[in-house]
């Protein structure tokens, strides 16, 4: 939100916002006079979010079911866009960083988050490994849609310099996941994990036991006296539309 230097009335678009909090925190900075278009692909994610919007009190907020690979504005519309761990989930990430620089306007800036490589998020890595050896889901294909297409800072250039983005920037953030025990832990995943959650959700209790007594030995060098605590790193890039129309693609 800092990075796309947003000044009160402008119009601000989030892509897969989720349930929101994001973008509610750029709606404060654009006022009563500016607009932030909250949108998610799935229509009761928008849902949770419009919910938590009114709770707030926000009236700059429209709440919108978009897909980032078409979007449904027209083009140079609005000022910045917001995309938070969603274009590295998408068919065609290419085409959804296409469309979000249609609708840009000209000096508008795009501030993105992806995650980082595998071996450097095992909150997501050692889960998906473990299931991948137990043949519960198939091993991940090269940059197909998932958490870690869009590890490698090279593509992520690539998609942002290929959409036609100008002044790339990235930059690494490191986070840290705690869990009181791996029952915590669990039921994170089922919430928030999208393919994993349904994976899991679909497994016999026995199947799940072993998966448990996997994962706590896996999750041994991240134990602490509270329980455990998982370090991961997400890579987060600004990029500029153009002033000139040359550089479109």
């Amino acid at each position: 939100i800092a990075e796309l230097g947003l000044q009160p009335g402008e119009t601000v678009l989030e892509l897969g916002a989720g349930t929101g909090e994001t973008g509610f925190e750029a709606a404060a900075i654009l006022g009563e006079g500016g607009r932030l278009i909250s949108s998610d692909f799935s229509p009761e994610m928008v849902e949770v979010a419009r919910r938590r919007g009114t709770e707030l009190g926000l009236s700059n907020v429209d709440y919108r079911v978009i897909d980032a690979e078409r979007i449904e504005l027209d083009a140079d519309s609005v000022d910045g866009v917001l995309c938070q761990s969603t274009y590295m989930l998408v068919g065609d990430p290419a085409a959804a960083l296409a469309e979000t620089r249609r609708v840009l306007r000209p000096g508008g800036r795009l501030a993105l988050s992806v995650w980082g490589p595998p071996e450097r998020n095992p909150w997501a890595s050692i889960g998906g490994m473990i299931l991948v050896e137990r043949g519960h889901i198939p091993p991940p294909e090269p940059e197909a849609p998932g958490v870690f297409s869009m590890a490698s800072e090279e593509r992520t250039k690539a998609l942002l310099d290929g959409a036609g983005f100008g002044s790339v920037r990235t930059e690494e953030v490191p986070v840290r996941f705690a869990f009181r025990d791996l029952g915590d832990y669990e039921q994170w995943v089922i919430d928030v994990a999208g393919p994993f959650a349904m994976v899991l959700r679909g497994l016999a209790e026995d199947e799940r036991e072993v998966l448990r007594a996997r994962l706590r030995e896996a999750f041994v060098p991240f134990a602490t006296d509270g329980g455990y605590e998982l370090p991961g790193v997400a890579r987060c890039a600004v990029a500029s539309r153009m002033q000139s129309a040359a550089s479109a693609p």
